[in-house]
């Protein structure tokens, strides 16, 4: 079994990454400057404690945590992989909970699971084209789990002067500290409840353009390269 493997499978080892990480988090916030696009959109929600969808890229998942409100709750939606776990965990350090599922797999107990949570109050967070890809295409699964609740979507994309992207599926962005920061969010997109199937793809395109020229708006600002949807 390979070294990084045995790593994967050692609970206490994976424990003291997923701290490690929340540390290096919890930095690169601390010394960085970060300006906030758009903020009045979520703490209107917050401030009459109305749940939404949180929606953004996998690749950009790393500083999401300094977006949220920190006594507003919410669960993100971790895939079944030994990755998500690893995310899980990691996030678990800011007090955000976690939904095991997707959008596509384990989906019936998790969409219980996410419905219930919205009707309660709670806030969903969906990166939209994880676990696996492609890249930057959102999957329909987020605009049925909209339909179904009544909540909106609300997208948010965060980027960096400073950062390095990784080789990975997703071109994940790794904040480096000290660096100058935005994030900016979008406007709610309400998804009604009687769509036909052509209807729900016809959302899904234009959520998925939406955040596409979010993300490339916040990397615009920060004088950096954006990243292409694959």
């Amino acid at each position: 079994m390979g070294l990084i493997k045995r790593i994967g499978r050692n609970e206490r080892i994976r424990g003291t990454l997923c701290w490690l990480a929340s540390l290096y988090i919890r930095l690169v916030e601390a010394t960085g400057r970060w300006q906030v696009i758009g903020g009045h959109i979520p703490a209107a929600y917050w401030n009459q404690g109305k749940p939404f969808i949180l929606a953004f890229w996998h690749g950009r998942l790393l500083m999401m945590s300094k977006c949220w409100r920190g006594n507003v709750p919410i669960h993100m939606l971790i895939s079944q992989h030994r990755d998500g776990k690893l995310i899980a965990r990691t996030v678990s350090h800011f007090g955000i909970g976690s939904i095991e599922g997707s959008t596509s797999r384990g989906g019936a107990a998790a969409l219980r699971t996410i419905l219930r949570t919205l009707k309660t109050g709670g806030c969903i967070g969906i990166t939209p084209d994880g676990p696996r890809g492609p890249r930057m295409h959102a999957a329909a699964g987020m605009i049925n789990i909209a339909r179904l609740s009544g909540c909106p979507i609300i997208p948010v994309c965060y980027s960096s002067t400073s950062r390095r992207l990784l080789k990975s599926w997703d071109r994940f962005a790794v904040t480096f500290p000290f660096s100058r920061g935005v994030f900016l969010w979008g406007d709610p997109i309400e998804v009604p409840k009687d769509l036909d199937e052509a209807a729900v793809e016809q959302i899904r395109l234009q959520v998925q353009a939406i955040m596409v020229a979010q993300a490339a708006e916040a990397d615009r600002l920060m004088g950096v390269e954006p990243v292409e949807p694959a």
